[in-house]
């Protein structure tokens, strides 16, 4: 399996980030949502989403990285919650 994380990060409608990727030469998109985003770091204040996402961007690509390589990226897609930092 060979993934590819290939950005840029992008800002979802629904205060989401988004981060390009690839698995297997086929495009798929890393979402990580708002509240993984607040929970990777309870100390901090959020604040930007996509600076709070550059600041912890290598946990969150490994949490990422993680999930994909447990099989849970269907059609294009992996989904990234606060539930998930706790497998961390």
């Amino acid at each position: 399996m060979k993934i590819h994380f290939i950005g840029p990060v992008s800002f979802g409608k629904d205060k989401s980030i988004h981060f390009p990727a690839s698995l297997d030469g086929h495009p798929l998109d890393c979402v990580f949502s708002y509240e993984a985003l607040e929970d990777i770091d309870p100390d901090s204040v959020l604040g930007d989403p996509l600076e709070h996402f550059a600041k912890h961007q290598l946990k969150l690509l490994s949490i990422a990285e993680q999930k994909i390589l447990n099989g849970h990226a269907h059609n294009g897609k992996i989904e990234i919650y606060s539930s998930d930092l706790a497998a961390d």
